[in-house]
């Protein structure tokens, strides 16, 4: 006897599922293509020194080709999010790993400072459009308990790839030059990019908003729970998402509520953005300034760094349960620290030890932000939400280290930039509440959710 075709509620299904191998392999294929995404991204500046010293390359041509590679970053998560939301995440992430494998690659063959810009900045095109989709495509199989977490550990593999790229160079360059450590990051994203060709799945929220491809949707949701028995002929809906129609515009990330949640999402990841590329550009600069080593001010910055990703970690379960109420915890105390730092004298180990202390919060901070960039926004959009916050964050990326030249060069006390500093965190902790606000409304006034599965009605 056929079995009559059901209503199945994707969102009820994932939100009451316990993490199985299924998301542990998607997690792990994701965690293992963006430590390339960092790793490609931040090679750069070790291997400098060495192109500078081969091509005969000035400060100016140098800063040119790290500024083509956050320009192309900034242009690639518009892009990419837009083929994400209209494509789908399976496609738009294994050809963004292609191509930043490619290029980078191909990098290694620059024989021209001409080659050199064009490369890096196509190949920032291409890495500015993994990290959105890798999230999106995570969030959208894990219950929302469980959305910040999975956004964390994703991003923690970023932060391992950028964290290689010094050692590796170190270990390559001298024998196989600059090429040698493009080479490595390069054939290295192919191999992963191969491996995701053959596992990475399609999401069944992106399906299932976009009403295509049931066959999928079953087969894929029969993989999670064998037992569920869905079939083609069931209809898949999501009772969690408003229906968004047509193309997508980015009208479309000011509807309902989403008016006051994306400027609010907006501001707060350039405040982030501006702060952590501010120390981390200037930190080693400012460290030597007040008289520290420099290989002092390398193990303090890079501890500090490593710090905020620790931190990031703790932060994530705390994320899930409370809302982005909990985003705004670090930036509260990194913000009068960094003040405490900034104005008041102290002798030069307590200054290692608060400063430390409070640029780590900076950092934790800034995993918060991202592990909620693509969390409220409609399956349908939700690879252009993430997207379009990741890339106007790069504002801040741009602004952070010119903000930093002018303060150093103000004439001001140099530790005066840690007070300059602290704007960016409260900034981010104004801007966690207001969104923790707008989602508790959200939440109140949602409707309860309807069955997992119910008989289709008679048409």
């Amino acid at each position: 006897m056929a079995v009559a075709p059901r209503t199945i509620d994707i969102a009820t299904f994932i939100d009451e599922r316990k993490l199985g191998p299924f998301n542990y392999k998607l997690i792990l294929l994701s965690w293992l293509i963006t430590v390339f995404d960092g790793f490609d991204m931040m090679m750069i500046s070790f291997t400098a020194p060495y192109m500078r010293d081969e091509m005969g390359l000035d400060k100016l041509q140098l800063g040119n080709v790290f500024s083509a590679g956050m320009l192309g970053m900034m242009i690639g998560g518009f892009a990419f999010a837009y083929l994400g939301d209209r494509l789908g995440r399976r496609r738009t992430i294994i050809s963004a790993a292609f191509a930043f494998g490619i290029l980078t690659t191909a990098t290694a063959f620059a024989g021209t400072y001409e080659h050199l810009l064009i490369l890096r900045f196509l190949d920032g095109v291409a890495i500015g459009g993994m990290l959105p989709l890798a999230w999106a495509l995570n969030i959208e199989y894990v219950p929302n308990k469980m959305r910040s977490t999975v956004v964390t550990i994703i991003m923690v593999g970023y932060s391992v790839g950028t964290a290689l790229a010094g050692p590796v160079t170190v270990w390559l360059a001298p024998t196989y030059g600059w090429e040698g450590v493009f080479l490595v990051g390069g054939l290295g994203t192919l191999v992963c990019a191969v491996a995701l060709l053959f596992a990475l799945p399609e999401s069944v929220r992106f399906l299932a908003s976009k009403n295509i491809r049931p066959e999928l949707i079953a087969k894929t949701l029969n993989r999670l729970d064998p037992t569920l028995g869905a079939t083609a002929q069931d209809r898949f809906v999501l009772t969690d998402e408003v229906k968004v129609k047509g193309e997508f515009t980015p009208a479309q990330l000011f509807l309902g509520d989403l008016k006051w949640l994306t400027p609010l999402l907006w501001t707060a990841y350039i405040a982030s953005t501006l702060a952590v590329y501010f120390k981390a550009n200037w930190g080693p600069i400012v460290y030597e300034e007040l008289n520290f080593s420099r290989d002092t001010a390398a193990y303090v910055s890079s501890f500090g760094g490593m710090m905020g990703a620790v931190l990031g970690l703790l932060l994530m379960r705390f994320t899930d349960k409370k809302g982005p109420f909990a985003v705004a915890v670090f930036p509260a105390i990194a913000f009068p620290f960094l003040l405490l730092v900034g104005l008041v004298p102290m002798e030069q180990t307590m200054f290692l030890i608060v400063s430390v202390f409070a640029t780590s919060f900076v950092g934790g901070a800034h995993f918060g932000i991202l592990s909620i960039a693509g969390v409220f926004y409609p399956s349908a959009i939700r690879a252009n939400g993430a997207g379009w916050a990741t890339s106007i964050a790069k504002i801040g990326g741009i602004v952070g280290p010119v903000v930093g030249a002018y303060v150093l060069a103000s004439g001001l006390p140099i530790v005066t930039s840690y007070a300059v500093l602290a704007v960016c965190p409260a900034i981010l902790a104004i801007c966690a509440i207001g969104i923790g606000v707008i989602v508790r409304r959200r939440r109140t006034a949602a409707a309860p959710a309807v069955p997992l599965t119910a008989p289709v009605p008679a048409s």
